[in-house]
């Protein structure tokens, strides 16, 4: 069995196939420019193949609400060509195959929890740190969905001693991502990330914050795996040390067995997306 995959980036799109045990068969990926375009690349690497299914994992913010008039829409997001882009059914219209479409987090959550990090889990959180932060939750296979997508990326944090910056989210100034964000550390500082290897203050308050995130969903989820993605955690060192926060701001209140098990970083390099979409799909048409 064929399965499409779709991650669906604000900066690129990766489309593979593969099987329904995750294996990816073939990849392309392409910037993402207009909707037209952009989809008109995806489905000349489509035609291709004989595909059963599409999953897709798309970025946000998208209408998840299966009530909603505009679900499966693409909502107020800040590339103004895709604001309000009915991406589910124009996919629908173009495969005529079931297409199953999530948030590109939530997608990355799934592949990790049935093929990487998490697959020995009965529950798997997957947080990407990167432009922005986001997270999602998988617990006994299923997606964590409310009215909407979590966003827990902009939970409220408090802020390091040693820290004077009013942060870097717009609707929020120092909420999570506001802080500690790939954004936030290249505002904070005049400098990318990756050319601020050296400074230990640097990955000491990140640190921090990202142990107080992980700290909040863990007492509110208690998922059994936190795998922690994205270009800020290429910075290896950061593991060790959110770890070893993470246990402080614990302290103790909830028995954690061994933090190298719990907070750990992904398995799938960079495909855990587009192997999630395959998951996403398979799961759906069972």
């Amino acid at each position: 069995m064929l399965i499409g995959a779709m991650e669906a980036g604000g900066t690129k799109f990766v489309c593979a196939v593969g099987d329904e045990n995750g294996n990816i068969l073939q990849k392309t990926s392409f910037p993402t420019v207009s909707p037209e375009d952009t989809l008109a690349s995806a489905k000349q690497f489509f035609s291709s193949f004989k595909m059963e299914a599409l999953g897709v994992g798309t970025f946000g913010p998208v209408d998840l609400n299966k009530n909603s008039k505009t679900y499966g829409s693409i909502l107020n997001t800040p590339k103004t060509k895709w604001r309000y882009y009915p991406l589910l059914e124009k996919l629908q219209s173009e495969y005529n195959i079931p297409v199953y479409l999530d948030t590109d987090v939530n997608t990355a959550c799934l592949g990790e929890y049935y093929y990487g990090a998490g697959k020995h889990a009965e529950s798997c959180l997957y947080m990407t740190v990167g432009t922005g932060i986001g997270a999602g939750f998988v617990g006994e296979g299923k997606v964590f969905q409310g009215k909407n997508h979590p966003e827990m990326g902009h939970m409220l944090l408090k802020q390091h001693l040693n820290d004077t910056f009013v942060g870097s989210c717009p609707s929020h100034r120092s909420c999570f991502e506001g802080l500690a964000s790939g954004t936030a550390i290249e505002k904070r500082y005049g400098r990318k990330a990756n050319l601020l290897t050296h400074l230990d203050e640097v990955w000491e308050i990140e640190a921090y914050y990202l142990a107080q995130g992980l700290m909040n969903i863990y007492v509110i989820l208690s998922p059994e795996k936190m795998v922690i993605g994205g270009g800020v955690m290429k910075q290896e060192r950061l593991y060790a040390m959110v770890r070893e926060q993470f246990m402080k701001l614990l302290n103790d209140y909830l028995e954690v067995n061994d933090v190298d098990e719990l907070i750990v970083p992904p398995k799938l390099d960079d495909e855990q997306a587009v192997k999630g979409a395959i998951a996403l799909a398979v799961k759906n048409k069972r």
